[in-house]
């Protein structure tokens, strides 16, 4: 007699409209983030001038357009209110619509080109103002309408005045995002070796650095940066003088040093060969300025915009780490305590900046991934109690576990310590959650804490452990229920087979013994072929059980780069 395993247009149907709607939202989730980044792609920054009100420039509106057609007529003609004049128009282009009704005028870019060149130090100043605020413009057409001043404003770059060239550079900045035409004009122009040049002309005025960072880091964000503008950089001078910008001098401000590290950010996320950036010491420089930053923070340093130089800094340390061999992350960071900073910054931000924490715990673990001299610094600084009461932090479980799991990897010492540190208990939590990597890795941890010594093997069962085990005999993952029920054969037969040998290692010639001495040969040969077959069937149970764990290594030791 048959019967029917389900019903499958009720069963079956249930389970395909979750999973349909699943991948929908999967979907729907990556465009969205997708549209997020493109906004902060296409970010720009306006300079507001010092001797007027911030709150006056964000409310100021033209009035009429009339008063641009105006100015541009006046400005046409020679006079000594040219400045004045100038100075209005600025002003008036921070309305959109007067931005696009000047643009339209006939040779109104040319005019205030001819100002930039002129001899009149004022007018010049003025007319990058006017092209600033043009190039700060959310509507398309604005930017490609400025390229006639571009390589002007290139050439200005090499001057001596600190706000000129502050304004040029997010000029440039402000337009590199806008088309692929203006980014093709400005790389034909030579605005890589411009901004190198510059760089190392103003490398100690610190409002220049950070406006070169800017511009940089918009060119860098672009989606054709790594065949077009990456390789360039990488072949200038800039990566050696953006990381001599990493320096945990208190005199220099953040500012500098925040647009620097997200421009090794982008240039160590675009999976080329970070060769030439190890060669140049990013690795050491970020990770020096990265543990010195933990420390600050760890002693109770809440400076404004610290955390905005932490997030770039843990990602370029994640993705060299991720690069280079163990040899060599080993030779850079010997001297720098790494680990302990990272937990820190665990620690700091899990709370409040939980996006921050799972930075730092992504490059615990890639920092782990490989070397056991980085466990062994976790564990000697008795970093181990932590890292267990991390788990259950919202949004880190699974990499912490990572972490955890590379330590225990390296040395059956690490396993007894975090077994001692409490951390069978914790996994028997981990392994009730819904998420299927982190019941994966929960179980992959326990099989090296239960290989580990027999008395974690005890304390395990003396917890419960094997009923825990017995429930994932119904799960429906597959490699899950595979993986506990070796465990749960491990804990419970292979011991249990052992306490037989032992029964039958201690009874089996007292028996045959007897048997011998009454004259009973017959029945003590047939007993102890009986009693040796159960002993071989429980030898032969053990050496099965012996198989080897073959998915540790792929689901613990990973090293994950991060793009983007």
């Amino acid at each position: 007699m048959w019967r029917l395993s389900r019903v499958g247009y009720k069963a079956g149907r249930a389970g395909y409209i979750l999973e349909e709607f699943r991948v929908k939202r999967q979907e729907h989730e990556k465009t969205l983030r997708q549209a997020r980044r493109d906004r902060q792609l296409v970010s720009k920054r306006l300079l507001v001038n010092e001797d007027e009100d911030q709150q006056v420039h964000i409310m100021h509106t033209c009035s009429d357009k009339n008063d641009v057609i105006s100015l541009f007529h006046k400005l046409q003609h020679s006079g000594p209110e040219r400045e004045a004049h100038l100075k209005t128009l600025s002003k008036s282009l921070r309305d959109l619509s007067a931005q696009l009704l000047f643009i339209k005028q006939e040779n109104s870019i040319h005019m205030l080109v001819g100002f930039l060149t002129g001899p009149n130090t004022q007018c010049r100043l003025q007319s990058v103002r006017c092209l600033h605020e043009l190039s700060h413009s959310p509507h398309p057409s604005v930017g490609p309408a400025c390229l006639p001043a571009t390589p002007y404003l290139l050439t200005y770059l090499s001057g001596q005045s600190t706000k000129f060239t502050e304004l040029c550079l997010y000029t440039l900045g402000n337009l590199c995002p806008d088309s692929d035409v203006v980014r093709e004009k400005l790389l034909a122009q030579g605005i890589i070796p411009a901004l190198a040049s510059c760089i190392e002309k103003q490398k100690h005025n610190t409002a220049v650095v950070e406006a070169i960072g800017y511009t940089l880091s918009q060119l860098l964000q672009t989606k054709d940066a790594s065949e077009k503008i990456i390789p360039l950089v990488l072949a200038s001078s800039l990566p050696s003088h953006l990381i001599a910008c990493l320096t945990p001098d208190q005199n220099f401000s953040l500012g500098p040093a925040i647009e620097c590290a997200w421009c090794l950010h982008y240039l160590t996320s675009t999976g080329e060969d970070n060769h030439a950036l190890l060669a140049c010491g990013a690795l050491l420089r970020c990770s020096t300025l990265l543990a010195s930053l933990g420390g600050a923070v760890a002693q109770g340093n809440k400076e404004e915009g610290i955390e905005l130089l932490v997030c770039p800094l843990l990602r370029c340390v994640g993705n060299l780490l991720s690069y280079c061999t163990p040899d060599v992350a080993e030779a850079c960071l010997s001297d720098v305590e790494l680990a302990g900073s990272l937990c820190a910054l665990l620690q700091a931000y899990v709370q409040t900046r939980p996006s921050l924490a799972r930075e730092s715990a992504w490059v615990l673990n890639n920092l782990t991934a490989q070397s056991s001299l980085f466990c062994l610094d976790l564990m000697t600084l008795n970093l181990g109690p932590i890292l267990i009461q991390l788990l259950f932090s919202q949004g880190i479980t699974t990499m912490i576990l990572r972490v955890l799991a590379n330590v225990a990897h390296k040395k059956k010492e690490f396993c007894l310590q975090l077994a001692d540190h409490g951390l069978l208990s914790s996994l028997s939590a981990t392994l009730k959650m819904a998420e299927r990597e982190t019941v994966t890795l929960s179980l992959d941890i326990l099989f090296m804490l239960l290989t580990s010594g027999s008395q974690v093997v005890e304390d395990f069962e003396r917890q419960g452990g094997n009923s825990l085990l017995e429930t994932f005999q119904y799960c429906s993952e597959g490699d899950v229920r595979r993986k506990a029920a070796y465990l749960l054969e491990r804990c419970l037969l292979s011991s249990s087979a052992q306490c037989m040998l032992c029964c039958i290692a201690g009874q089996l010639h007292p028996f045959v013994l007897t048997a011998s001495r009454i004259g009973n040969a017959t029945l003590s040969t047939k007993t102890a072929k009986t009693q040796l077959r159960k002993e071989k069937y429980a030898s032969h149970f053990i050496k099965r059980t012996r198989i080897t764990f073959k998915c540790i290594t792929p689901t613990a030791l990973v090293r994950m780069k991060r793009f983007g």
